[in-house]
Parts: C-alpha cells; sequence; structure tokens
C-alpha cells in the first residue's frame, strides 16, 4: 500500500511537470509568434510604434496564458501532497501571479481589469494577434 502512494506522488509530480513544460513552450512560442507578427506589421507599413504595439501585446498575452498554466500545475502540485505549509505557499504563488497578471494586462489593455467590459485572458490576447493579423493580410 506504501508503493500506492508513491506511484501516485509520482504520477502527480509527472503530470506538474508536463504541466508546467506546457507554460514553458506557450511563452517561447508566444515570443515567435509576436516577432513574426511585428516584423510583419513592419513590413506591411505600419510603422515602428504599429510594429511594437503588436510586439508587446502578444508577448504580454502570451506572458498571461502561461503565467495561468503555471497556477493550474501549482495547483495540482499542492493537490498531490495536501500540507498546510504547501498551501500557504500556493497561495502566496498565486497572489503574486495574480497582481504579475494584473500588472501586464493593465499595461497591455490600458485599463485597469475590472473596468473592462468583457474578461479578456491571456489566450484570447494572442488570439486576437493573429486574428488581426490574419484580417489584415486581406
Amino acid at each position: 500500500m506504501h508503493n500506492e502512494g508513491l506511484d501516485t506522488a509520482g504520477l502527480f509530480a509527472a503530470i506538474v511537470t508536463v504541466i508546467e513544460v506546457i507554460g514553458v513552450v506557450v511563452v517561447i512560442v508566444g515570443i515567435g509568434i509576436a516577432a513574426v507578427l511585428s516584423v510583419r506589421a513592419l513590413v506591411r507599413g505600419g510603422g515602428g510604434r504599429a510594429a511594437y504595439q503588436v510586439l508587446r501585446t502578444t508577448i504580454g498575452g502570451s506572458i498571461l496564458l502561461g503565467l495561468e498554466i503555471f497556477v493550474a500545475a501549482d495547483i495540482i502540485h499542492t493537490l498531490s501532497a495536501p500540507s498546510f505549509e504547501d498551501a500557504a505557499v500556493l497561495g502566496l504563488i498565486v497572489l503574486i501571479r495574480t497582481v504579475l497578471s494584473m500588472s501586464i494586462q493593465i499595461e497591455i489593455e490600458g485599463t485597469l481589469p475590472w473596468r473592462r467590459a468583457l474578461l479578456t485572458s491571456g489566450g484570447e490576447i494572442v488570439v486576437n494577434a493573429i486574428a488581426n493579423e490574419a484580417n489584415a493580410k486581406k
């Protein structure tokens, strides 16, 4: 029965590692997408300011999406071995990442999150940037 606990802990650790790797890949791919979209905005004649805005917005969105994925990994990690100390650390991590996410979102959108008419996640920001690029081609 003791081996069963170790197997479960190992499974949760593997799941958390996979989710964290996905978070890193999302951020890296997002930066690549941001670079491509920015260069395309520059080539289309949008100027440096438009290219910078596309780059900044898309990188910010990919970081937001990555942070959301990392929080999910932290939650799963804490659920796999619940202790008061783990829960406190998770609470602190979620608090820090929430403040960071809100700061990035305020930078991207230029408004406080609770003043937005619609909620926009990091994934939606990246998708909107890609959609805007597709519409610009037409």
